[in-house]
């Protein structure tokens, strides 16, 4: 608007807020930025001219600070090495540099290790630290960057400095009529941006811009190895005090008194104390029990057996005094030998401690962190945008539900026969209201879906079910999981998976504990159960173990295989 004001120049320095993923070491929630526009009279280089300079004065005032020797104490590193004629260096050529060094990429915006390695490239072919990569491709930019001659790219450029971006710029359209085209191609409504078309409407001159992130500058120019160092207050996803969960149905809570009532609902339970494993009681071969302060527990009957798996779904306070009336319900009531799998360690304490029970922990639950992840740019991303696969979250409706069903029923098919291990059924439209779906797409065939369940706030989310069907491109099924992740926050599991070791815990030790550990060994390797951990440590999961608890009496060393059988099936979960 300043420029369409006939004003030549315009900069502004002040607060950035960024409203994407800044769990990385190199962005923040909010940044100090150095925002510049102005009117190009000849070639958008004269843009770049200005901010050569500019950083070039920086650099040179940083280095003869006497402070930088006391920084550097702390924070070691070497002077920043830029030349009199800083090299601009052409994507293409850049593209070139990183294929020769051995490096599959696209002509698309690079990843951060792409990023890193061409600066490394470059200081070894330039002499320098600092560079300019000029003429980005068009799919890498946004709708009101200038094309090129050629309209495959585009009169934008990045500008590095070790390696790492501190600056994006480039010209602007200046024509409304081409901007609002490049507007409906991206599928913008004219109405969301009018204010911002009406300086253009009135006529604004051939112009480019450019946005510096000043902390970052800070970070990279001193090698602080962390943005976060390069400023005095921070702000980031974390910088906000921790607020206690809040029920998501509130109408579902335990401690509420239900005595002459109708019992909330088993899919608000989950919701509100769920954790991955608990998802699995809305199960067909699940019985659901429950306490009369609302509290439910899913089991169920195997042989001589009832097993259990999970925590109770009640308030954590409440587990005192659930388990022990659970323990009652099925030795007295039912008459079996109850066996408790895939519980917390609150749980295992009371059933090892309190009851006297045996426990042992050859799983973990596996966790992430959703905030870590960010929507999928590497090269498998790129291959799946180059062969047309649509990657999207969804809402199912007839025509979806009929054509995933088709797939899945495939992808049973092609899997009949063989022994794997897992603990829910393929139910995917069960409890869509705590649901949310993600698909792979192409030319009307689901080729993998990625279904997401809600758990209790402290838990977030679980990875209910990553299918890869049959058909679909390798490394599909890895962007789509991570595309799911980066469209949620907080924590996220992928269930309970395989230890690495057997770990004895209550009331066992000795030969029992040394033939338990030589058995899940043997277990683990014949069935090939470390594939699913390896394929959920693609995504950063750490291990939080879960234990099996069984009676002292009642269950044999040899009975643990009914343990086994539970969670064996034809039809396997990846």
């Amino acid at each position: 608007m300043a420029i369409s004001a006939d004003f030549g120049k315009v900069y502004e320095i002040g607060p950035v807020f960024r409203a994407e993923n800044s769990n990385t070491h190199r962005h923040l929630t909010e940044y100090t930025g150095l925002d510049i526009e102005m009117k190009i009279h000849k070639h958008y280089h004269e843009l770049i001219k200005v901010l050569d300079q500019t950083l070039k004065n920086i650099f040179t005032a940083v280095q003869s600070m006497p402070e930088l020797k006391i920084i550097r104490e702390r924070f070691p590193s070497e002077d920043l090495v830029w030349l009199d004629e800083t090299p601009i260096i052409p994507f293409p050529e850049g593209l070139q540099m990183l294929r020769d060094d051995g490096r599959d990429v696209a002509d698309e915006d690079l990843s951060t290790p792409d990023e890193i390695r061409l600066g490394e490239l470059v200081k070894e072919k330039y002499g320098t630290d600092y560079y300019i990569l000029d003429k980005f491709p068009a799919n890498a930019r946004p709708f009101y960057t200038h094309k090129a001659e050629d309209p495959f790219w585009t009169n934008s450029f990045d500008i590095f400095v070790r390696g790492q971006e501190i600056c994006t710029g480039g010209q602007r359209i200046n024509d409304p009529k081409e901007l609002r085209k490049n507007m409906a191609e991206k599928g913008i409504p004219e109405e969301d941006m009018a204010e911002y078309l009406e300086a253009f409407d009135l006529g604004a001159p051939p112009h480019g811009g450019a946005g510096l992130g000043l902390d970052r500058v800070v970070f990279l120019l001193l090698n602080l190895g962390d943005v976060r160092y390069g400023t005095l207050f921070y702000r980031d996803p974390k910088s906000l005090p921790s607020r206690s969960f809040s029920l998501p149905h509130p109408t579902a809570d335990t401690t509420k008194v239900w005595a002459g009532k109708e019992l909330p609902p088993l899919e608000e339970l989950i919701a509100n104390y769920g954790d991955a494993t608990n998802t699995s009681w809305l199960d067909e071969r699940f019985e659901i029990w429950r306490h009369s302060s609302g509290a439910a527990v899913g089991y169920v009957k195997q042989g001589k057996f009832a097993m259990i798996t999970g925590d109770p779904l009640c308030d954590r306070g409440q587990y005192e005094e659930v388990v022990p009336a659970f323990v009652e319900f099925v030795t007295k009531e039912l008459k079996l030998t109850p066996v408790w799998m895939l519980v917390s360690n609150k749980v295992q304490e009371i059933l090892g401690r309190r009851i006297g029970w045996r426990t042992m922990s050859c799983t973990v639950e596996q966790r992430a962190d959703a905030d870590q992840h960010t929507t999928p740019d590497g090269r498998a991303a790129r291959r799946v945008k180059r062969e047309g696969i649509k990657i999207h979250e969804t809402k199912p409706n007839e025509d979806f539900m009929k054509r995933a069903d088709e797939a899945i029923e495939a992808w049973k098919e092609k899997r009949k026969g063989k022994k794997q291990v897992h603990l829910t059924e393929i139910r995917p439209w069960i409890d869509q209201a705590h649901r949310r779906y993600f698909a792979a797409e192409k030319d009307g065939k689901v080729l993998c879906m990625v279904v997401l369940a809600q758990l209790a706030p402290r838990y977030g989310w679980q990875v209910k079910w990553a299918l890869d069907f049959p058909g679909a491109p390798n490394g599909t099924i890895e962007v789509l999981v991570e595309y799911a992740l980066s469209s949620i926050s907080g924590p996220v599991t992928f269930g309970a998976g395989v230890s690495e070791r057997f770990v004895p815990g209550e009331h066992l030790h000795g030969i029992r504990a040394k033939f338990l550990s030589k058995t899940y060994a043997g277990i683990v390797k014949s069935l090939g159960l470390g594939n699913k951990a390896e394929f959920r440590d693609k995504f950063g999961v750490l291990g939080e173990q879960v234990y099996i608890c069984y009676p002292r009496r009642g269950v044999t060393l040899f009975d643990l295989k009914e343990i086994v059988k539970f969670f064996m099936d034809e039809e396997p979960v990846k």
